[in-house]
């Protein structure tokens, strides 16, 4: 079993993919923020790692990889409006995370993204939402460029639904919803099937096991 790191701990995809991973006896280190979020990283059998993202550099963040196996980025700014924060924590999070895995030694590497984020955005798109979109656009670009071993995953609008374990999986797929645990199940999936490796992969629910949505990709 393996050591994975997941940047963005107390996301609510991250939670849920400690939870799954540590269920499959991996062990798990998942980044924290602030010391409130520690009670809850613990509660899903992670341990909890202090990293303020923003205020770190590379070499900061690779001393929290260091001895792991695999890398998890599920670091984002969220929903609080501001333009700033979808650059420092999305994009250059991003970065620096994938700088500190080549630091550290870390080969395998994957990235939560989101769906359809090298599509071209109309005139009027709401500015928040571009610095969100083209943030994780260039941050796939970043990591598809360099040398890891990595894989992408981008979920259609989340969902806080239960699982079905039914999911469609590909590079280009119709829009769609998926529900948060769905999509940490097929993280951790991606992160024991090496065939994954160098792609990138639209999820939303469908009609397919997980394991047979991935096996379709062969």
């Amino acid at each position: 079993m393996s050591t994975v790191v997941i940047v963005g701990g107390h996301g609510k995809v991250a939670l849920r993919l400690a939870e799954a991973l540590t269920a499959r006896g991996h062990t798990v280190r998942s980044t924290i923020r602030a010391e409130a979020q520690r009670s809850d990283i613990q509660a899903v059998g992670a341990a909890p790692v202090p990293l303020d993202l923003e205020a770190s550099d590379a070499r900061d963040v690779a001393e929290v990889l260091a001895g792991a196996d695999a890398v998890v980025f599920s670091a984002g700014a969220g929903g609080d409006g501001r333009i700033d924060r979808k650059r420092t924590v999305d994009l250059e999070g991003s970065l620096k995370s994938i700088e500190a895995a080549g630091l550290a030694g870390v080969r395998r590497f994957v990235q939560v993204s989101a769906f359809g984020v090298d599509d071209p955005l109309p005139a009027d798109t709401d500015p928040v939402w571009r610095a969100y979109v083209e943030a994780k656009r260039d941050a796939d670009a970043a990591l598809r460029a360099s040398t890891l071993d990595w894989t992408i995953v981008r979920p259609g609008r989340l969902t806080d639904d239960p699982a079905t374990g039914r999911v469609r999986i590909g590079a280009a797929i119709p829009s769609g919803a998926v529900s948060r645990t769905d999509v940490a199940a097929v993280l951790a999936a991606v992160l024991e099937d090496d065939a994954t490796i160098g792609a990138q992969l639209a999820l939303t629910e469908g009609g397919q096991t997980i394991q047979e949505a991935l096996a379709s990709l062969r």
